[in-house]
């Protein structure tokens, strides 16, 4: 059985525990093993770490000690999926760098608050995105710095109407990407301020389909020599 480890906490806004919980029953009934923990301390414990095939922080903001910071590096470096959403994943840890270069990304902005926006599928083949159509949210739209490394999966664009922001017209965003990190598999996308945002089927759908692409349990969609895993 497959071992996935929640790590949530962090600034409450963003529903550490409610948003987590839509995802801890879903991973149950795709067979893993779920530990739930509410302390950055479970990135120390050497046993957890080694035995897990993912992990999903849900911790927004917030300090991580280097201990803690070096098992989590260490254990998606050596093969352990990563995979979150919004700010429990892209807004973490702010001062650490090498956590940002892990994600691929960090939130720096969200003009106007919650706003109705619409996100584009821009890889409709990738088995994340199979079959899923542009679709809207009422939401925080996350403006972020991004890695151009990144194998970006769906995008949203900024009309600068919000929040005073004319010179961000245009503007691109990534959504939602994939990337590695050493030999683990990331997934992230910025959907998910709250809970109730994934009562948004695509949303919901998207970040299911991301826990088990960064498992290694959804092929990559590359045709490379993975052969699908």
């Amino acid at each position: 059985m497959s071992r996935a480890l929640v790590v949530r906490g962090g600034w409450v806004g963003h529903e550490p525990v409610q948003a987590s919980d839509r995802f801890v029953d879903f991973l149950r009934e795709k067979g893993f093993e779920v530990v739930v923990s509410e302390t950055l301390q479970s990135y120390t414990d050497a046993a957890l770490m080694g035995s897990l095939a993912l992990i999903v922080p849900c911790w927004t903001m917030g300090e991580i000690s280097r201990e803690q910071s070096a098992g989590l590096l260490q254990a998606v470096r050596g093969g352990v999926g990563l995979a979150g959403w919004h700010g429990g994943m892209g807004d973490a840890f702010r001062q650490h760098t090498e956590y940002q270069f892990m994600v691929g990304g960090q939130w720096v902005a969200h003009p106007g608050g919650v706003v109705d926006y619409e996100v584009n599928i821009i890889e409709p083949n990738d088995p994340v995105t199979k079959g899923i159509r542009d679709f809207r949210m009422t939401s925080e739209q996350y403006y972020m710095h991004v890695d151009p490394s990144n194998e970006v999966l769906a995008t949203t664009t900024f009309t600068g109407e919000h929040g005073n922001t004319p010179w961000i017209r245009g503007c691109v965003m990534p959504v939602a990407w994939k990337r590695t990190y050493g030999q683990g598999r990331v997934f992230y996308a910025s959907l998910g301020h709250v809970a109730k945002d994934f009562d948004v089927p695509e949303a919901r759908l998207i970040m299911e389909r991301g826990m088990l692409w960064a498992a290694g349990q959804l092929g990559c969609g590359c045709g490379c020599c993975c052969g699908g895993r």
